[in-house]
């Protein structure tokens, strides 16, 4: 039994390390699991049969797709076992899928978990990233209000081939065990609204066809044992793209060499293939420069598509040699991310005790966690595991084989790769597509104000379509006068204000009392000869404890004095600038007086002439709402909270 820093099996716990940035998670719990009263045969036995008919199930989508990293896998979690990533002790079947630079690929899983929640109807899905329930992320614009990432969690499932979100007003604060006993008692009532579903499988909609386009076929020129390899395991090509993409100087010296893939060097004969890949894989291969190794047979620029072919297939050699190079020696070590894992566990713990690495206590330390770590059963696993493909491939390449295996029929082109040099029209069309749903999100807001706003005020003529512009300044004095919260104005309506403890008045009279301290001290020098100022800076302690009126008629002349001050600062500062000049007076005309002669004219003889401040905002907002030429912004995002929809300006003279 081990001990020490050692001793706690939760050092292993996948969940006690931050969750990878590209990875999704899933975890599929059966109603039988909620009422299995801890019968752990009876547990396994479910859980096993169930895997064997979920693969079964979705294995004619998945035979044929090249995954980015790692394919789509199930294992399961019994009672028995430690925790997983799902933090739960309740069984069920769970996995993770690396998606990486293919985003396709975390959506088609949400695709298989959907199929598997409409064949199998007795299952409970849950399916995450670190972004947390990227479902409702998709469906931001219809997904009740009251839902936020902080309440979210236990609330959000994939079953009977449905989003179901279980409700607040059901369970306020809800466990895992009480959202999935929910879902199995209240299956309808959890189901979540139309426009939800509808935006959530729009997004898988086109499954699996969308699956099958994804994929990209490409003719390259490899030599004859990466050819000898993808003929019998065509999905390691993700493990050659992956050792290309990610190389780094270390992995380099194995490419440079050659060993495995390269035995006869530049006497080598290369070979014509058809490879399948994603396309993400193919844009990997295709948009990064790589001077193919000295030891490595290109052909000459003559023919320029052979070449091409050659150097496509020169990237793919290089990756197998530096995949297999690295996964070897990784294999042998057992040093991968589990092993960081469990080195970071061992610094979080202090089991260093803050020593500088390097140091000779600090290396006996580390020797004693690698003596451990090679001796437990999860370095045998991720051994393993790590190996699994380099054993695979001695396997393959143990067999014969020759280059005349590969001299049959002509290979078929490779697919149109003009998509990958024309993929703007596709980010406009969703740009497009996201600005109209926030559109039709927002009408639908305001028509639901404009109904609340007619309901208490019936006799109200206003127009949402023919807005009246002095409703602009009105409502934004009653907008800037609402309550809010650190969330923003848009507060619920069941928020109690007693929650905020502080008197804000009470706040806002210590601030000006003390900026007014501040400000006097500063332009004692300058009113020292005015009797009034003078009068308001002759404090005495003897008048702390007179009546309320006289401590309120001090108030009123301190923030009077702080208002002047102020406005005094201000317009010293805006002079020497046109800012003053971009106001409109009260006259209804914006000031056109000289910048030249404003430093020559007496300060008497200054416009004093009021700023409009309604006409001002209104002209504001105008400008704001004109430059966004139609399209989202803060102007018409602040209106439409305000109840206001105006007129594009294509619409003018309609």
């Amino acid at each position: 039994m081990a001990t020490g820093p050692f001793s706690s099996a939760s050092i292993f716990n996948q969940s006690s390390s931050r969750l990878p940035d590209d990875t999704v998670f899933y975890a599929i719990f059966p109603d039988a699991s909620l009422s299995s009263g801890g019968n752990a045969t009876e547990v396994a036995s479910i859980l096993q049969s169930l895997h064997l008919q979920i693969i079964n199930s979705i294995s004619s989508f998945t035979s044929n797709y090249i995954w980015q990293h790692e394919a789509f896998a199930l294992s399961p979690s019994s009672i028995l076992k430690s925790p997983c990533v799902c933090s739960t002790h309740l069984p069920h079947l769970h996995g993770k899928l690396r998606f990486g630079d293919n985003l396709e690929d975390e959506w088609f899983t949400v695709f298989l978990l959907f199929h598997i929640s409409k064949c199998f109807t007795s299952l409970s899905i849950r399916v995450w990233d670190t972004d947390g329930e990227f479902l409702l992320i998709e469906a931001a614009f219809h997904i009740p209000r009251w839902i936020n990432p902080e309440n979210s969690l236990n609330r959000v499932f994939i079953r009977n081939g449905s989003l179901h979100i279980v409700p607040k007003h059901r369970l306020p604060d809800p466990n895992l065990f009480d959202s999935l006993k929910f879902l199995v008692d209240f299956d309808q009532e959890s189901r979540a609204s139309e426009s939800v579903q509808l935006a959530v499988k729009k997004k898988i909609s086109d499954y699996p066809r969308r699956a099958e386009m994804n994929m990209h076929k490409a003719r390259v020129r490899v030599p004859v044992s990466v050819a000898q390899v993808l003929k019998h395991e065509p999905c390691l090509i993700s493990l050659a793209v992956e050792g290309f993409y990610d190389r780094d100087i270390d992995t380099m010296k194995f490419a440079a060499k050659m060993e495995k893939f390269l035995g006869r060097g530049r006497e080598e004969e290369l070979v014509c293939v058809s490879v399948m890949m994603s396309k993400a894989m193919f844009a990997q291969l295709m948009q990064q420069n790589f001077q193919a190794p000295k030891c490595y047979p290109m052909p000459n620029r003559t023919n320029a598509s052979i070449h091409t072919e050659a150097e496509l297939g020169m990237k793919i050699a290089c990756g197998f040699e530096m995949i297999y190079q690295l996964r070897r020696q990784e294999g042998s070590e057992g040093k991968s991310q589990t092993w960081e894992a469990f080195k970071e566990s061992l610094e979080s713990s202090g089991y260093f005790q803050g020593l500088l690495p390097g140091s000779k206590e600090h290396g006996r330390l580390m020797k004693n966690a690698e003596e451990y770590y090679k001796n437990s059963e999860l370095f045998s696993r991720t051994s393993n595991m790590m190996s699994a493909p380099v054993r695979r491939i001695d396997e393959i390449l143990a067999s014969p084989y020759s280059v005349e295996d590969f001299k049959g029929p002509d290979v078929p082109p490779s697919d149109d790769d003009s998509w990958l040099y024309n993929g703007d029209d596709e980010l406009n069309a969703a740009l497009l597509e996201r600005q109209k749903e926030m559109e039709i999100s927002n009408s639908e807001f305001n028509e639901k104000q404009k109904s609340k706003k007619e309901q208490v005020d019936p006799s109200s003529s206003c127009s949402m379509d023919e807005p009246d512009l002095g409703d602009i300044s009105k409502s934004m004095q009653k907008f800037v006068k609402k309550l809010s919260s650190f969330q923003g104005v848009e507060v619920s309506d069941n928020r109690e204000p007693e929650d905020v403890n502080i008197d804000v008045d009470r706040f806002i009279k210590e601030m000006e009392s003390v900026m007014s301290h501040h400000t006097s001290m500063e332009t004692s020098t300058d009113v020292q000869n005015e009797d009034e100022s003078s009068s308001d800076l002759d404090f005495d302690e003897s008048q702390d404890d007179e009546s309320d009126g006289a401590t309120d008629t001090n108030n009123v002349d301190g923030e009077n004095m702080f208002m002047e001050s102020y406005t005094d600062a201000l317009g010293e500062e805006l002079k020497s600038s046109t800012l003053q000049k971009s106001f409109y007076r009260a006259s209804g005309e914006a000031s056109q007086k000289d910048e030249g002669t404003s430093h020559t004219t007496d300060h008497m003889e200054e416009d004093f002439t009021p700023v409009d401040v309604d006409v001002n905002l209104v002209k504001s907002f105008l400008d704001s709402f004109s430059s966004q030429e139609g399209l989202p912004g803060p102007a018409s995002n602040l209106l439409g909270l305000m109840g206001i929809k105006l007129p594009r300006d294509g619409d003018k003279g309609k």
